[in-house]
């Protein structure tokens, strides 16, 4: 067995970092694949996480954070202790293992990484898989919502005028114009910056993250900089956690997720849409 990681993987981990981790007593892998996918192949060590059961859904509001008790139950259940560096990967490019990472910073569990690219660059660079499912020791672990990098939809209403604040709508161009719709109403929040997801991936790359300096310039002719608060948002707050884990690897500061997302905004009579 290798000793025990001494280093902070950081946000986003390589896979070449991560495989020579793999015996790593402290670090648990989290898969958030399809389960057939899991079923076909997965990192080995890699415990299978259904997206479902990081969520919580009030129809017709998605994407809404878990309780405290079926959140800490779920990371309970393969062994996660407070001392445990947790590393999650997809097969999306990272959307779901960022709302993962989102999801346990909100509840006070800063030790997690992402693997850039996920199964993409984990599989098509040569590294191993493995159908074995691996054994679990279940945990105590309880964590509590420390209501951090977490707004609601009242909050943004407060804050729609506020110079300080700019939110960044993830979603796609026809989702953010209203060409299409996926609640009542369709378009953006007032004032809201279009930066879809995927822009910030390599598709050369198996969808790693771009070259820092590259997303930052983007960023920066949009109008969301580093000085303001960052509100991001897309459909449900999984796409937009994609969004949240890329700006605080930049070094943005002060980012917030939008649980529900347009799910919610859009699902109101009320609330103000441009």
């Amino acid at each position: 067995m290798t000793e025990p990681v001494t280093f902070d993987p950081g946000l986003f981990i390589e896979p070449e970092q991560l495989e020579a981790l793999l015996d790593d007593p402290t670090i648990v892998i989290v898969d958030l694949c399809k389960k057939k996918q899991y079923r076909r192949g997965h990192i080995p060590g890699a415990h299978f996480v259904n997206y479902a059961d990081i969520i919580h859904v009030d129809k017709p509001v998605m994407g809404l954070l878990p309780s405290a008790e079926k959140f800490s139950s779920l990371l309970s259940s393969f062994g996660v202790t407070a001392d445990k560096h947790i590393i999650a990967y997809d097969d999306e490019g990272g959307g779901c293992a960022a709302r993962l990472v989102w999801t346990l910073h909100v509840f006070g569990h800063y030790k997690a990484s992402i693997l850039n690219g996920g199964l993409h660059s984990w599989a098509n660079e040569g590294h191993p898989l493995t159908t074995d499912i691996p054994e679990r020791t279940p945990s105590d672990y309880t964590l509590t919502n420390t209501g951090n990098h977490v707004v609601d939809r009242a909050y943004v209403l407060e804050h729609l005028n506020n110079d300080n604040i700019v939110l960044l709508d993830a979603r796609g161009l026809v989702e953010y114009n209203g060409t299409k719709k996926f609640a009542e109403r369709a378009g953006h929040i007032p004032g809201a910056r279009h930066y879809e997801w995927t822009e910030a991936m390599d598709k050369t790359r198996n969808l790693r993250m771009l070259p820092t300096d590259t997303i930052q310039h983007r960023l920066d002719q949009l109008g969301i900089s580093k000085d303001k608060e960052v509100i991001v948002y897309c459909q449900s707050h999984h796409r937009s956690a994609y969004s949240y884990a890329v700006l605080r690897y930049l070094g943005y500061e002060n980012v917030k997720g939008y649980p529900g997302s347009w799910s919610d905004w859009g699902n109101q009579p009320d609330t103000p849409v441009e």
